[in-house]
């Protein structure tokens, strides 16, 4: 599968980022739905660090939500890990205490453990907001960064391929950095051997809509991956050995073109309750091969 890059040009023309960040979603929860503290944290940094493949990166889903930047941080700072940060954005005062979590954050630590900042995440697919405030949260955002010496991080949005292509929401597309890109060929009901061309057609939809509304706009792939158990959804089947083919064919590909987060590190959910997308089990030994 041959996956094209955003043209040196385009990269140029935006804040510097690191151009090809690569790791894992990471949850702020134990699995038993405690809030983990500091150590937890830096046990599954250095858990994703001595993986094959050198994963630096984790991508948070919030800031305040079960102390999440106040116990991450310092953990990544000590791992050496760069945090791809989540602002949720559900309500107002959800929002202002997610913005006041990530603020304080960068006045204690500053910005360096920075790799970009999401606000929100799969709002437009969920509905729960419209696009035009969406769009005025990302501004909001990214002026509160400037006065914490953020000016030139990367501030976006991560959503479903299937909202990027929804011209309704172009108002979002042009206010991003970076566009994040969820896709599971899995809820697409694809066989794992239809797996890798599904995952494309979205792909090159997303980067058809972002063509049309902010030509040049980096996608990353925030979200992707395939559950180790669980129903099964049409034609796609859970299993190790269909999660290792998906790494295989999907996953291995993208990280020389794209940032991208895998999803999941360790999952939480407990087949046959719901799909179990971890990589690593309770006790982070991996479950397939993760080299590339």
């Amino acid at each position: 599968m041959k996956l094209l890059a955003p043209t040196l040009a385009a990269l140029a023309a935006l804040p510097l980022a690191s151009a090809f960040h690569k790791g894992f979603n990471v949850a702020a929860q134990r699995p038993d739905g405690s809030c983990k503290n500091q150590a937890d944290w830096e046990k599954n940094f250095n858990v994703i660090k001595g993986l094959p493949g050198g994963f630096k990166d984790v991508r948070v889903y919030a800031s305040s939500d079960c102390g999440t930047l106040a116990q991450a941080v310092p953990a990544a700072l000590n791992t050496g890990i760069q945090l791809l940060v989540g602002v949720w954005t559900e309500n107002n005062d959800h929002y202002n205490a997610e913005k006041a979590a990530l603020l304080a954050a960068a006045k204690k630590y500053g910005v360096k453990w920075i790799s970009a900042i999401s606000v929100g995440s799969e709002d437009l697919y969920r509905g729960d907001t419209n696009a035009q405030t969406l769009a005025n949260q990302i501004y909001d955002v990214r002026g509160m960064m400037t006065t914490v010496g953020g000016k030139g991080i990367w501030v976006g949005h991560v959503d479903t391929w299937t909202a990027w292509v929804n011209d309704a929401n172009a108002a979002v597309i042009k206010a991003c950095d970076f566009i994040g890109f969820d896709g599971y060929p899995y809820f697409q009901n694809a066989a794992i051997g239809n797996a890798k061309s599904v995952f494309q057609q979205s792909v090159d939809a997303t980067k058809a809509a972002i063509q049309r509304h902010k030509p040049g706009t980096p996608l990353w792939i925030t979200e992707t991956g395939w559950p180790v158990a669980g129903p099964n959804y049409g034609a796609a089947v859970p299993s190790k050995a269909n999660a290792q083919t998906y790494w295989k064919q999907v996953i291995c590909p993208l990280f020389p073109s794209y940032a991208t987060y895998a999803y999941t590190l360790r999952d939480y959910y407990a087949a046959p309750a719901g799909p179990s997308f971890g990589v690593v089990d309770y006790y982070f030994k991996p479950l397939f091969n993760l080299a590339c």
